[in-house]
């Protein structure tokens, strides 16, 4: 599969649905075995969709579909949330794909509107947050980002070790 087959574009409320669903599937795989079973199978679609449907017209969310008008994959981003590092304005909050439509280059395509977003407001630094054990750290180091930090969360009762990336010059990344 080629990146030529998917489109990018920005969100809209009627994506709700289909950027609910990617959210649950996506966690469901990604992070087996990382939070508890329990948390997994809790997700639901209608939660999610409820969420999305709040935060999109608040803007700093794309999607990427495929050639069959099928949400794949979504991420959404904007300014730095914690305030506790300097140097890094921005914030790539989350990112998204299905499984199968992994490690096509949908990732890269999606992060780039971030990106944008984050420079249109004259901001030129970045973090993300990504649990120690998801491969897809590896999916940030290889865009130049660095550790910067190592913080600890709870999800469904069991503490996680988070790593933070960051980028100081987001054009490095464009």
């Amino acid at each position: 599969m080629d990146i030529d087959l998917y489109k990018i574009r920005k969100a809209v409320v009627t994506d709700a649905v289909g950027i609910a669903k990617v959210h649950v599937d996506s966690w469901k795989t990604t992070y087996a075995n990382i939070v508890p079973d329990e948390y997994l199978t809790s997700l639901s679609y209608e939660s999610r969709e409820q969420m999305w449907t709040n935060a999109i017209p608040h803007g700093g969310i794309y999607i990427a579909e495929n050639n069959g008008g099928e949400i794949v994959g979504f991420a959404k981003g904007g300014k730095e949330r914690s305030g506790n590092y300097k140097g890094c304005d921005g914030e790539l909050y989350a990112i998204y794909i299905l499984q199968d439509y992994q490690g096509k280059g949908i990732g890269t395509a999606l992060v780039k509107p971030i990106i944008n977003d984050i420079i249109g407001v004259g901001l030129n630094s970045m973090l993300v947050l990504v649990l120690e054990n998801n491969n897809s750290r590896k999916f940030y180091e290889s865009l130049g980002g660095r550790k910067i930090d190592t913080v600890e969360v709870e999800i469904g009762g069991k503490k996680l070790s988070e790593l933070v990336y960051g980028w100081e010059d987001l054009r490095t990344i464009l």
